[in-house]
Order: C-alpha cells, then structure tokens, then sequence
C-alpha cells in the first residue's frame, strides 16, 4: 500500500516531487508510525464490514479501526466480536485484496488472545489492537494480553493506547498518570505503535463539546491536556512516541460533499479561493485548521469517523517542497558541525543543530506522504484524491 496508491500513476507523476513510498504491514514500526494518516473507525457490528474495508482501500484509507467499545452498544459486544471474525475470515478468502493496517479496539484485556484465537489464520491480517482508556494500572493488563497473544499466535501485533481517562484530564493528577503511562509503555516500546488521543472523553468529563467552528486547541481544558501530553510523551530524543490527533465529530451524511466543489474539470479549473470559499461553506474549515494545529503541535494523523476526512488529512499532510528543501539542507552531513545558511527559498534562517529534529520528522513524514511539486498545494492533491 501507499498514499495516493488509489490515484493513476500519470496524476502522481504530476503532483509529486518525490511519491510517496510504498510499504506493507510488515514494514519497520517507525515507517508504520509515520503512515498512519487518518485512521478511520468503524463499528465491528457492521454486517458489510470486509467489504466497508476493501471499498474504504480503494478510496486511499491506509489504516482503519474495528470497535468493539463505545461505538457499540454494550448488549451488541457478542455479537460484534462473531461479526468481526466473520468478516475477517471472509477477506483472508479473497486472494490479492489490498488491504489497510486493520486494528480491532476492544473492551477488556481477555478480549485480546480470544479474538486472536478465533480468527485462526484470519489473523494475519491484523495489525493490532487499540487499547482504551489507558493508564499504567488499566493499560498494563492489555499490554501483557498483547504479548501473550503475539507470542501464542506467532504474528507481530502493535498496541495503540488511547488516552482518554479523567485522571489525565484533571489538573492534580495529570502529571502523576503521564509518568505512569510513561512507564507502561516505555516497558513495552517494540509493541506500541503510536498513542492516540480521546479528546471526546475529555469534553464530557466537563459536559463539553466543540462547535463546527473551532478546533480542539479552542477548548482550552482540551489544550493544555494535548501540550503535556506532547511534553512528556512526544519528545524528539529517542524516548518519545508518535501521537495522533483527535477525532474532528462533523460531517455531512453524503461521502460525496467534495464532488460537486471538485470535480468541475479533470485537472483542477476551480480556483482555490473559491474552493475554500466553498469548503467553509460545508463547515470543514474547522477541520482543515485543526490538522494544520495537529501538525503544528507534534502531532501526526489523526482519528476520523468519517470518509470524508480521510483526504483532507492526508492532503495537508504531504510535505511541501519548501519544507522538503530545508529539511534537506538541515542533515546534509557537511552540516554536522552546526551553523545558520540561507534557505533555498531565500525566505528563512534554517539553523542547523536546532532545525535537526524538526528536519528528520519532516524528512521521514516525506518519505511516507510524499514531496509536491512546487507548484501543486492542499487544493490540487484534494482534487487529485478524491475517488471516481
């Protein structure tokens, strides 16, 4: 699989500087981090999920989510679990599907080894598991569970903890849980793949809840919350962690809201005002700015509900070639020793030995999404992307 991979080999050419690579689930645990994108979640109940999963494939979706905890009801966990296996024994019948990473979010640790036991074969085509409402004395019973699973079924799994629990939210324990949480994972680091963020728990534990147009970062309860969470758990010197970026709750109920904005002619005659004119107008300008927030607060992907998000996140997550043209500049190894040059683009100072960090995230964020043209920007790869 690959970003854009859904989109003809001659409209990449294109749009891309450098395409984005391929990789599979297989591929190294930091590339994997990296390629999340916007992982979208689905209920397991669905009785069409195995083909929700190779139609959401075919539109761009690289990772998806299969809930078994709050999006479906308690009374329905049986039934959910049953259709899960089901359909997950039906795609590993069908031969050269492409496939997105698949993890399942379940409920309680046991819930881990039984599924895996259940899906037998079918369990190659899981990637893991999301693990909710983590803290050190919740998570580390789902942590252990994971292991047990992978070693049982000989197939490596990746755990995603969500952190969404009050006690991260509340001022005189926050520091308290993050150091446990910290812990947690660190003792398992080969097995957590990235930590998401609940931000919807969040807002309820304070009956909260962020209009169309405003962004996590307006909510600033929710705002300090994702700053610790980057300070203590995101750092750029080896011990950090991938984090993504919370879930954005609107959308309209047709898939097809771009279209009508979009697909005016085969190669983008719409002007971008007008197209953003027009995007404000089916309320995604919140959205738009809140992946543009994520990015700028260290966070990559991002949690989605809906189809129709999917692009946006991976169109601004492509890097530009400004930015790819100073991250370069940054590592050249002649640079090792430091300094300050001129950025190609004649309009910054890029500073060698603090720029580093930032320049590798860049470098690795390309290596995933790919690298624009210089003359091709968010408009064009959301035209470019959305399905026939």
């Amino acid at each position: 699989m690959r970003h854009f991979g859904h989109i003809a080999p001659e409209v990449r050419q294109r749009l891309f500087h450098r395409e984005p690579c391929a990789f599979t689930a297989d591929s190294p645990a930091r590339l994997l981090a990296a390629a999340l994108g916007a992982t979208l979640y689905s209920p397991a109940t669905r009785p069409r999920l195995a083909d929700d999963i190779v139609k959401q494939a075919g539109n761009g979706v690289v990772s998806m989510v299969l809930c078994l905890e709050d999006s479906i009801d308690d009374a329905d966990v049986a039934a959910g679990e049953e259709n899960l296996v089901r359909q997950f024994t039906g795609l590993a019948a069908r031969p050269g599907t492409d496939l997105p990473l698949l993890f399942v979010r379940v409920r309680a640790p046991e819930q881990i080894p039984d599924l895996v036991r259940r899906l037998g074969p079918a369990a190659r085509l899981l990637s893991g598991f999301v693990l909710p409402k983590f803290t050190e004395k919740r998570g580390t019973p789902f942590l252990k569970a994971l292991t047990a699973a992978e070693n049982d079924s000989g197939r490596r799994l990746f755990a995603m903890p969500v952190l969404e629990s009050p006690e991260l939210l509340y001022r005189e324990s926050r520091v308290e849980t993050l150091e446990g949480i910290s812990r947690a994972v660190d003792k398992y680091r080969d097995r957590v793949l990235a930590l998401r963020l609940g931000v919807t728990d969040f807002c309820s534990s304070y009956g909260l809840r962020r209009a169309p147009d405003m962004t996590a970062y307006d909510i600033q309860i929710v705002a300090s919350v994702i700053a610790d969470v980057v300070n203590m758990l995101a750092r750029a010197d080896g011990t950090g962690f991938t984090v993504t970026g919370p879930v954005w709750e609107y959308f309209r109920a047709s898939e097809r809201m771009f279209k009508p904005q979009l697909r005016q002619s085969p190669f983008l005659e719409v002007q971008a005002v007008e197209l953003r004119e027009r995007l404000i107008e089916h309320a995604m300008d919140g959205l738009l700015r809140e992946i543009s927030l994520d990015q700028a607060n260290g966070l990559l992907g991002k949690t989605c509900i809906h189809p129709s998000h999917v692009l946006p996140v991976h169109a601004l997550s492509v890097v530009s070639h400004e930015e790819f043209s100073d991250a370069q500049d940054i590592v050249r190894p002649e640079r090792g020793g430091g300094g300050v040059l001129r950025s190609a683009y004649t309009n910054k100072m890029n500073e060698v030995k603090p720029h580093r960090a930032w320049a590798e995230r860049t470098l690795l964020r390309a290596e995933v999404f790919g690298v624009a043209k210089e003359d091709v920007g968010f408009v064009e790869l959301l035209a470019a992307g959305i399905p026939g």
